[in-house]
């Protein structure tokens, strides 16, 4: 697997575009580093910056940002709403694929390296990497902000991991550091009040609030025996959080950081920020996401809350996302695109899938014509989807049929396992059409020396292997729909039936189609043990298919009478 990680720069500039964008051209001058986002703020005069790529790309195309920004950026003049310390404030690394955060720590000291010796600007590792247990909090680092920066690099206790332990007047300081993913998060509050504002904050993020005797506000501070002021926690683990005014918006939000979202889910943030701002006599009237977030997060968000409606959640991706969108009132103070906004879409942007970004009739017309692919693979997986795409809607039918009231989380999870199949199901369309181009390409090495010719043998083997696991595992899925297609003939609602019973058939055709290409492409391979037992397992799946086939249609047909 591809090593990959993310880079998340925060950038003292939100308000000069010609500077923003000769940032991100630097980024971008470093072949191999993908550009995914840029959130300039400008009330916070920050720039969020998301780019990915192999973890040596990273490091330079994130110091060529880092210089770039201390070229342009003077930190002596500027002025937001957000904390900061330095042109480039944080650089975090994230993990993001193939690689594990004590090997993404390694990268992200190179990079403090080359910055501190080579800029001059000094730098501290923070989160997984900080070398000081003070480090880990960012907010230990940046306390007092830029200008209390140049006091704090002569005391003894504030050295820096890389660089001067004199304030770059220009630059000021960066923290670079490894750390999970964290999402941004705005809640909007129908409010002009910062106090307010932050008062919902303390009720929500983990740190809360100082504890008080007698009144909440003017209250004596409680302390324990160490005259440490004692805090009442807030509703959320692992979420940072303050209340600020926005001009640009003119309302007030709660600005939160959720730094592991296993913990504390972005919907539950969400859910936390408005039952305070009830309580206060306030109004949660939208939110809005800063930067990336992964796919996971939104799905989680929609879902949650079509739970709550006791709405199916087995629905198309998109309309879970939808759910999520306007629920959280994501869309309230500027547009909220998915495939902008939403990590893994903005990843497959690049990624080929000409088969199903075809119109239906343009599918037909491909397929009808005199090239070789899409062939009876690609087909077989098309089928296998319509299969259980009818089986899902006969389940989501269900979750909403008049009177069955009770029983919408039992058709939901047949939906949703009906969702899953169908999704992995498409995949395989153009995936049985990239294995048959790998053979082609293969054919098509050198075999002029020995050496070519056992690599090009060598190559076509393994490339008819996969030829032959690509629809093998659509025989598998295939047949594992045909579980949720009986269930609905039996289980669901009885007006439609007979789309079950025409799942069925898409089913059983796309097990039979897909093993008859099993079969012919195991017929070249000279591993003949290897042949022989993919033979046998798909026999059994081609069985297994064509009985249950019979008992399905056997209870479609008792059941119309």
């Amino acid at each position: 697997m591809k090593q990959l990680i993310e880079c998340v720069p925060n950038f003292s500039e939100g308000r000069d575009m010609t500077i923003i964008k000769q940032i991100t051209d630097a980024i971008e001058s470093v072949e191999g580093a993908k550009l995914l986002d840029v959130d300039p703020g400008k009330a916070t005069n920050r720039t969020v910056v998301t780019f990915v790529g192999e973890p040596d790309v990273v490091v330079e195309a994130a110091f060529r940002g880092i210089q770039k920004a201390a070229e342009l950026i003077d930190m002596s003049k500027h002025s937001g709403e957000h904390p900061r310390m330095g042109a480039t404030d944080v650089c975090p690394f994230i993990p993001i694929a193939g690689i594990t955060m004590e090997e993404t720590v390694k990268y992200t000291q190179q990079l403090g390296k080359k910055v501190g010796e080579e800029l001059g600007i000094s730098v501290f590792l923070y989160e997984s990497s900080a070398t000081d247990p003070r480090w880990k909090n960012l907010a230990n680092i940046r306390a007092g902000e830029y200008e209390k920066m140049a006091s704090k690099l002569e005391q003894d206790n504030f050295n820096p991991d890389f660089g001067p332990s004199v304030l770059n007047e220009g630059a000021g300081v960066t923290a670079i550091g490894a750390r999970d993913f964290l999402v941004a998060y705005n809640v909007n509050l129908n409010t002009t009040s910062t106090r307010r504002a932050n008062s919902v904050a303390y009720d929500v993020r983990e740190g809360g609030r100082v504890k008080r005797e007698g009144h909440p506000i003017n209250g004596k501070v409680v302390r324990d025996e160490n005259g440490k002021a004692v805090k009442t926690p807030g509703a959320c683990k692992a979420v940072k959080g303050i209340g600020w005014y926005i001009e640009e918006y003119g309302i007030c939000q709660v600005s939160m950081n959720l730094t592991n979202i296993s913990i504390t889910p972005l919907h539950i943030a969400f859910e936390e920020c408005c039952k305070s701002a009830t309580r206060r006599g306030l109004r949660v009237t939208g939110s809005e996401l800063v930067g990336l977030v992964p796919l996971q997060v939104m799905l989680d968000a929609g879902k949650y809350f079509l739970e709550q409606q006791q709405r199916s959640t087995g629905i198309a991706e998109s309309e879970i996302i939808k759910i999520a969108v306007k629920t959280m009132g994501l869309d309230e103070l500027t547009p909220f695109d998915p495939q902008k906004k939403i990590i893994e879409y903005l990843l497959a942007a690049d990624e080929a899938t000409p088969l199903l970004d075809m119109t239906l009739p343009a599918f037909a017309d491909e397929t009808a014509s005199e090239s070789v692919a899409p062939g009876g693979g690609s087909i077989s997986a098309y089928v296998g989807a319509l299969g259980i795409s009818l089986g899902t809607m006969v389940a989501n039918l269900s979750s909403h049929k008049r009177g069955w009231d009770e029983r919408w989380k039992e058709f939901s999870d047949w939906a949703a396992k009906g969702q899953a199949i169908k999704d992995q199901l498409l995949r395989m369309v153009d995936e049985d059409t990239n294995a048959f181009n790998r053979i082609l390409e293969a054919f098509r090495l050198p075999k002029g020396s020995d050496a070519e010719k056992a690599a090009r043998k060598q190559a076509v083997q393994d490339a008819t292997k996969y030829a032959v696991e690509v629809p093998l595992k659509v025989m598998r899925l295939s047949l594992d729909s045909m579980t949720t297609l009986k269930a609905m003939v039996e289980l669901g609602n009885p007006t439609s039936i007979t789309d079950g019973a025409v799942g069925t058939l898409c089913a059983r055709t796309a097990v039979y189609g897909a093993c008859l290409n099993v079969k012919i492409n195991i017929v070249d391979l000279e591993d003949k043990d290897y042949a022989k037992a993919v033979a046998a397992k798909a026999d059994e799946m081609l069985q297994e298919a064509m009985s249950l086939e019979t008992s399905i249609l056997e209870i479609v047909n008792t059941r119309l009478g």
